[in-house]
């Protein structure tokens, strides 16, 4: 279907005995699955001549969608005929091979909730958020409330034109392209349009987007810059945790990082990601011996002043004083061509209040240097100096 259609998790064995995908199976498959890298798709092979349209073909194999929504999906690739991207009218035959990518099955509509969202960029196609700590993005079982979701529908209701793309509503996850952790800041994207949708979800899925990072993380981190290339897969013995495995259950996994600031005990990191599997930073760099500070989950350390202060120094604060108690991981860049415009389009993210602390404190108490790395892309001084 695409380049990363090797990646993709395979639904064709979710059908009823009407040939029909099931949805409520669909549905655990897509709570299942929380990698961003990978679609769900299905697969079926024609065992005799239809002589049948593709779109009316599928309206027959994915009931809960309409003719118009599969020719959206047509035109936006994801439903290919024997490898290859079909009109709607193509007329279908035996042998053929039909893979379509397929969006959330039906659930309940979201109730509309007026929270703080701190909404960088808004136009006709999209949405850009500066995502803040302690947040889920959209809502799952035990978190019906209180989400981005949630708030962007009385965003949408009540402030602005337009609304969330509707792929994914079925699942309670209308426009979301991709998600950032509940405890991970930064810049996040979500679509307005079914095309919009198609088109980002498209890029994210070929790996064809931008992500920078800044991570604290503690130790100091050598060399300056480097590749970590380790398979990530469920953690073994401890629930929803994930770790490197080279087994069969390890999924391709690459992280660039590049030092921007060296502190006594501490490292401040420019992190790029070329795939987007869940907890990806947090594994890698704990995995490498130097946890996220604060991120508890993989052996981060929460913070406060006494950790970072040097002996004999008048910092001018209180020992005790709580610095950071989430993982120092925040989504600073993000690149994408616009879904409608065609051109490149990069958006910023400024860090947030208690991570802005955490390095401007750092810097003050444990500075050591600040290397010059190649490929850096990320301006430090706009970052620090503004921000929620």
């Amino acid at each position: 279907m695409t380049s990363g259609d090797q990646d993709a998790i395979d639904a064709s064995d979710l059908c009823n005995p009407g040939g029909k995908i099931d949805p409520a199976q669909l549905q655990a498959l897509y709570e299942a699955n929380t990698d961003e890298d990978q679609p769900v798709v299905a697969s079926f092979t024609l065992t005799r001549d239809l002589v049948k349209r593709l779109d009316r073909y599928l309206v027959d194999r994915i009931p809960w969608l309409s003719r118009t929504a599969l020719q959206s999906l047509i035109q936006e690739q994801a439903v290919t005929v024997n490898g290859r991207s079909p009109k709607s009218s193509t007329k279908l035959r035996l042998g053929d091979v039909v893979r379509v990518m397929l969006p959330p099955p039906p659930s309940s509509e979201l109730p509309r909730e007026q929270l703080p969202l701190d909404i960088l960029h808004e136009d006709d196609d999209l949405l850009i958020l500066n995502k803040q700590d302690d947040i889920i993005v959209h809502p799952a079982r035990g978190n019906q409330s209180g989400t981005i979701i949630n708030g962007l529908a009385w965003h949408f209701h009540n402030q602005s034109s337009g609304a969330l793309s509707p792929v994914g509503s079925e699942n309670a996850r209308p426009g979301v392209v991709h998600r950032l952790d509940r405890h991970t800041t930064g810049v996040m994207v979500v679509a307005k349009t079914e095309t919009a949708h198609w088109r980002l979800g498209r890029q994210f899925e070929q790996r064809r987007t931008r992500k920078r990072y800044l991570a604290v993380v503690q130790g100091r981190v050598e060399p300056y810059a480097d590749v970590i290339d380790l398979p990530i897969g469920v953690h073994p013995t401890v629930r929803k945790r994930y770790a490197v495995r080279h087994d069969s259950t390890g999924k391709e996994s690459v992280t660039i990082y590049r030092v921007r600031e060296v502190y006594e005990d501490y490292s401040l990191l420019e992190i790029e990601l070329r795939t987007g599997r869940t907890h990806q930073i947090r594994v890698h760099l704990s995995h490498m011996g130097w946890p996220i500070v604060g991120d508890d989950y993989y052996g981060g350390r929460h913070l406060v002043a006494r950790d970072l202060i040097q002996t004999g120094t008048d910092s001018g604060l209180d020992p005790a004083d709580e610095v950071i108690s989430r993982q120092a991981l925040h989504a600073s860049l993000l690149g994408f061509e616009h879904p409608g415009r065609a051109e490149e389009q990069t958006y910023v993210a400024p860090l947030h209040a208690d991570m802005r602390r955490l390095v401007t404190i750092l810097r003050e108490q444990q500075f050591v240097e600040a290397p010059v790395v190649a490929g850096t892309e990320l301006d430090l001084d706009f970052m620090l100096e503004t921000g929620t």
